[in-house]
């Protein structure tokens, strides 16, 4: 299959994740600052789930410049990314609703930490079609932010059942990791270009 259509399917799946997320924010009864008060922590597990959406679909972009044709492996680990990916909305409106909560906190963690396994799958299975795949694997080297961006989830989940403020941090900053795209299959795509 073209990766065109990998391309706008998954583009239309994470535009429909966004639209979900933004509608459970809901309208405040009063119009004042007051009434908005009580939603700030709504809005800000909004804004860092925004912000991680924005991060994978950045650098699903870039992942799929070395994309020629979508197997049936890479169609499968794209679903499997899109699957963990739509699950950012629950967890969001979970943990936003219930921001001191271990539980909604932790299962945050546990759905970033599946959506960021997924997306190295996906990754693992373009590599493995792409026909100078020991090129692209050299370009990709050595993944500090991919690397260890697991290992901070996993810290973030079992420290939520100690302190949530903690773990909302750790989120934080792993998305400030990432608010940087990742350019080095971008660069591999630049060199290709004549």
């Amino acid at each position: 299959m073209n990766k065109g259509r990998l391309e706008a399917f998954s583009d239309g799946v994470i535009a429909i994740i966004i639209t979900i997320m933004v509608l459970q924010l809901a309208v405040p009864k009063e119009p004042s600052f007051a009434a908005l008060v009580p939603m700030l922590p709504i809005f800000l597990g909004y804004l860092l789930s925004f912000v991680y959406v924005a991060i994978y679909w950045n650098n699903h972009h870039h992942l799929l410049t070395i994309c020629g044709n979508a197997s049936g492996g890479v169609l499968w680990a794209n679903m499997h990314l899109l699957f963990w990916m739509s699950l950012i909305p629950f967890a969001t409106a979970w943990m936003g609703s219930n921001p001191s909560d271990a539980l909604p906190t932790a299962l945050y963690g546990v759905i970033l930490l599946l959506t960021a396994v997924a997306y190295e799958i996906l990754q693992i299975r373009i590599v493995a079609v792409h026909p100078d795949a020991a090129r692209v694997r050299s370009a990709l080297g050595r993944d500090f932010k991919g690397r260890f961006s697991p290992v901070f989830y996993l810290a973030a989940i079992g420290l939520a059942f100690v302190s949530p403020v903690i773990s909302h941090g750790i989120y934080a900053a792993v998305a400030l990791l990432w608010i940087v795209p990742d350019r080095r299959l971008e660069r591999l795509h630049e060199k290709d270009v004549p």
